[in-house]
């Protein structure tokens, strides 16, 4: 339970109690009188219930319209107070205790009240008692919720559940809770049909890049085998070319030959020349 609630709760045992023993007209109204003047008070179901409250009712106009008073604390607005005729003055307490409950009205109906709307509704004179009205009800944990002075606007992010239940509002809670389920079953079918949509999209995305991936692996590889032929090719090449070199003389070294051989030619011319008779001598016995 809300502890605002049990709070409220607690704080009306006492006049339930209290109640037993009001068995006068006079006394019952008096009873609702301090009920609904106490400061902790916000609920009045139990009490409403009780039947002394309940026996004024059928009692003189002056007491009855005590109980038509409590009824309108229970569930009631300030508005239907004051379009109500015959009803009792409220004191400074219970006059701050019914603009309060309004405000729990309204705000449970509206998530952003505007100052204009308030003041008219509660009938207040000013922002100044307005704001006031909202800073006890936040401290007093009623509701929740944030003044924008600038925007002239109250934000109400949550409301206590401090209000009775009209009788015979049962089944007209029931259609609201309804209709809520099924905008509920609506959204939420549609926030299935979108997960649907982004699993399939995601699916898809993953699917074109495995064959994305597929084919760019597939064309690396056929590079690198292209590249790989190229390269066996090219050894094989350059393993002939060596072979013909090995059988072919180098032309350096026959040079290298002939120079030395012109060389040793002209070393043998200067050596016949030191031994000419000896040349000469070998002719003549030779002839």
């Amino acid at each position: 339970m809300d502890p605002a609630q049990q709070k409220a709760l607690d704080a009306l045992q006492q006049y339930i109690l209290l109640s037993k023993s009001a068995t006068s007209p006079r006394a019952a109204a008096d009873l609702i009188t301090q009920a609904t003047s106490s400061p902790n008070t916000y609920v009045f179901a139990e009490l409403l219930q009780t039947p002394n409250i309940q026996s004024l009712r059928t009692a003189a106009p002056e007491y009855s319209r005590f109980l038509t008073l409590l009824e309108i604390f229970s569930w009631g607005t300030w508005e239907q107070y004051t379009s109500t005729p015959d009803l009792p003055q409220l004191s400074e307490a219970q006059s701050v205790k019914l603009r309060q409950l309004s405000l729990l009205s309204l705000s449970s109906s509206h998530s952003t009240l505007t100052y204009p709307y308030l003041l008219t509704a509660l009938n207040l004179l000013n922002t100044r008692a307005l704001e006031d009205l909202v800073i006890s009800g936040i401290y007093g944990g009623l509701i929740t919720a944030k003044l924008d002075p600038l925007a002239q606007r109250v934000d109400v992010s949550s409301v206590s559940p401090l209000r009775d239940l009209k009788p015979n509002s049962v089944p007209q809670l029931m259609a609201i809770l309804d209709d809520w389920n099924r905008r509920c079953a609506g959204v939420l079918s549609e926030i299935e049909e979108q997960v649907s949509n982004v699993r399939a999209k995601a699916a898809e995305k993953k699917r074109r890049e495995h064959e994305q991936e597929a084919i760019f692996n597939k064309a690396l590889n056929d590079e690198i085998m292209k590249d790989s032929r190229n390269r066996g090719v090219g050894k094989r090449g350059a393993g002939d070319g060596e072979t013909a070199a090995s059988l072919e003389p180098d032309r350096g070294e026959a040079m290298d030959l002939d120079e030395t051989f012109g060389r040793g030619g002209q070393r043998n011319a200067k050596r016949g020349g030191r031994f000419g008779g000896f040349a000469g001598l070998g002719k003549r016995l030779g002839g």
